[in-house]
């Protein structure tokens, strides 16, 4: 019997998760994974909600107990096993059946996929909330074709995560690889918003000498005010642990080593292909690549000797400064996704952007709410042009120049809070210094220049 609403692939940690949520918000799902056992242990340790999951040991038994037309969400690693998966499914499915890519996948496979005419329909979906998200309510963003989100939404948004006025937090944000495009942005801001903390959590370490229980103070506080932020939360609660083994603060027993999966990685090459400076979220990514390279640090520690040396900075100038931070950094993250949305020609939702943000994922914060205003009145101008988010900077720069001089003056590197400071001081520079290097490339390529005055003289005297 066909009881199944909706299919799942991938019985991981996020696979799992997710297949529990749609069976809790009462439909049935069927699941498959393709170490039959894992089906089966799922299915046992579903508890109350077994009656609603449908434990299937081939793709046949998937197939025949979902109803038609179909829906199946992938679950599992990006790349070449979606390729794959989709390839065995499709001489079992009907031509109006459709596949959704839920992993974390390059945009650009997205778009391969969409285009490709498979003998099914296809979306490409970017979730977010990790494990937690994923069991109780991600933040969810689709791509592809309209009518196939609108089939499958009534799911969706029942899943996704609700904002405080409501609103799920799951959107159709374009065609072909918009969702999971969107996603990697997400995935970008998080990396910058994630080195941010850490640069301020290193100043009141290194700098400050301030234990663990006083920066988890310090953080629980920020979470009460302008800052409140699920990364500001758990921030907190992780300098508030304490090691289980020994008793020490938690975080003085991790290795200083931090992992990626690529997403930043993939959001910072796009940027440029883009033409997008977004240099926060590019030194984020540095910084964890930075953080790879343990031995070699430690050799040249040995040289060079430690740098940092003592930087006091009053607890409400750090807050200010990482609330700058914040907001340059999310200018850039929809500046990119502006230049993405006119190259690609997917008119993507900004201010929707901003209110899927606001529960469920990662990076949601109390700002979210003010920018998706913000943009809803003016999606074509930059943030940090809005008026709410133009007086906040103005009352939080100062703060975020001084920590960046005092911390780069004693050794204490910051580069993300750093290169939000740069990019605004280059973006609220109305003559730069790029007449320098037009009249450079001209001198050894003649690349022409453009005057001030308008005159058409291409070319400068220096001769040949």
């Amino acid at each position: 019997m066909a009881d199944a609403e909706i299919g799942l692939i991938g019985l991981g940690t996020m696979g799992s998760a997710l297949a529990l949520n749609i069976a809790e918000k009462g439909f049935p799902v069927a699941v498959f994974n393709r170490t039959a056992q894992v089906t089966r242990d799922f299915h046992r340790e579903s508890g109350e909600l077994a009656s609603r999951v449908i434990p299937t040991e081939s793709l046949e038994d998937l197939v025949a107990a979902i109803k038609p037309p179909r829906a199946i969400i992938l679950m599992v690693p990006a790349g070449d096993p979606v390729d794959q998966q989709i390839k065995a499914l499709a001489p079992l499915l009907a031509p109006e059946d459709l596949v959704i890519d839920a992993g974390n996948a390059n945009f650009h496979d997205t778009n391969r996929r969409a285009n490709a005419k498979l003998p099914v329909r296809f979306l490409g979906m970017g979730v977010s909330g990790g494990e937690d998200g994923a069991r109780h309510g991600p933040s969810i963003m689709g791509g592809g074709n309209r009518a196939d989100w609108d089939r499958i939404s009534p799911i969706l948004t029942a899943i996704a995560a609700k904002a405080e006025d409501g609103t799920p937090c799951a959107t159709w944000m374009g065609e072909q690889g918009a969702g999971h495009f969107v996603k990697a942005v997400h995935n970008g801001i998080e990396y910058a918003d994630m080195q941010m903390i850490a640069e301020i959590y290193g100043l009141m370490r290194d700098g400050m000498s301030l234990p663990a229980l006083r920066i988890a103070e310090i953080f629980e506080g920020w979470n009460e005010g302008p800052l409140q932020s699920y990364l500001i939360e758990i921030s907190g609660k992780v300098a508030r642990a304490s090691d289980p083994h020994g008793g020490q603060p938690m975080l003085d027993v991790i290795l200083d080593r931090a992992g990626q999966k690529g997403t930043g990685r993939w959001t910072a090459i796009e940027a440029q292909h883009l033409a997008a400076p977004i240099p926060v979220i590019e030194a984020a990514v540095m910084a964890r690549n930075i953080s790879a390279r343990l031995d070699e640090r430690k050799e040249i520690q040995d040289r060079f000797g430690p740098a940092p040396q003592p930087c006091i900075i009053e607890e409400p100038i750090l807050e200010r400064a990482l609330i700058a931070g914040k907001i340059l950094c999310y200018a850039q993250g929809f500046a990119m996704i502006s230049a993405a949305s006119e190259k690609f020609g997917w008119s993507l939702p900004l201010p929707e952007i901003a209110r899927v943000w606001r529960a469920g994922c990662i990076i949601r914060s109390s700002m979210l709410n003010d920018m998706a205003e913000a943009l809803t009145e003016h999606p074509d101008r930059n943030l940090i042009m809005a008026p709410a988010f133009a007086t906040r900077l103005e009352d939080s720069l100062p703060a975020l120049r001084q920590v960046v001089v005092e911390a780069t003056r004693q050794g204490h590197p910051l580069p993300a809070l750093a290169q939000g400071l740069i990019w605004f001081d280059m973006m609220r520079t109305g003559r730069g210094t790029a007449n320098m290097i037009q009249a450079q490339r001209d001198f050894f390529g003649a690349h022409g220049f453009e005057r001030l005055d308008g005159r058409n003289e291409p070319h400068g005297p220096w001769g040949s």
